[in-house]
Parts: C-alpha cells; structure tokens; sequence
C-alpha cells in the first residue's frame, strides 16, 4: 500500500520545497481548526470527515475522524454523515446525468437526429 499513516509526518518535508505556500496552506488549517468559528468545531470535523469522504483522502479521514472523536462526535453520528456524504454523492451523479441527457440531445440535432424518449 502506497499511502502510510506515517506519511503525514512528511508535510513539513513536502512543505520546505515551497515554504511560502506552505506557510499559506498551515495558516488556512489553523483557521479552519479554531475553537472560536459560528460553526461549532465538532460540527467542522463532521463535516471534514464528508470531504474527506467524497475525495477519498486517507489521511484526511485519519486526521478528522480522530479530531471528530475528541471533539465529541458519536459513533452514530458519524454513521449518518457517511450516509448523507454517500446520498449527496449520489446526487451529483443524478445530477450530471441530467446534464448529459440534455448534451446527447444537442449532439443529436446537431447531426440531424432525433433524441428518443422512451
């Protein structure tokens, strides 16, 4: 397996290749963790694990499901935000298909054919 959790000690190395975007992407992390937001940390790290989720990033589930457990995040709530992520997923893809059903039917009147609705 290429992706190992001892990887993310890795990102300051990673990091001193262009410090200044680093330095950047640290601040950014810093203020997306804080306490202080109208949106309760808890509730960021929920939605940090549906991200994470959708963008299948390893490491960020690592990261954010251990932050979501210290911050008081239950086990069926988890549960219900892997459900939602999965339902809004799924919804995109519905979502894109009604963009290719109408792009299937410009293409076919651009060449002279009728697009048949069952």
């Amino acid at each position: 397996m290429y992706q190992q959790p001892d990887d993310l000690h890795r990102a300051r190395s990673v990091g001193s290749g262009a410090p200044a975007e680093f330095a950047a992407w640290l601040a950014f992390q810093q203020a997306v963790d804080r306490e202080d937001g109208a949106v309760p940390r808890r509730y960021r790290e929920l939605i940090s694990v549906a991200v994470a989720l959708v963008t299948q990033c390893s490491y960020c589930l690592d990261v954010h499901t251990a932050a979501a457990r210290r911050h008081g995040v239950t086990a069926e709530e988890l549960a219900e935000t892997a459900f939602v992520t999965a339902s809004v997923r799924a919804g995109g893809t519905l979502a894109h298909a009604l963009l290719a059903d109408r792009l299937y039917e410009q293409h076919g009147q651009q060449n002279g054919h009728q697009h048949g609705h069952g």
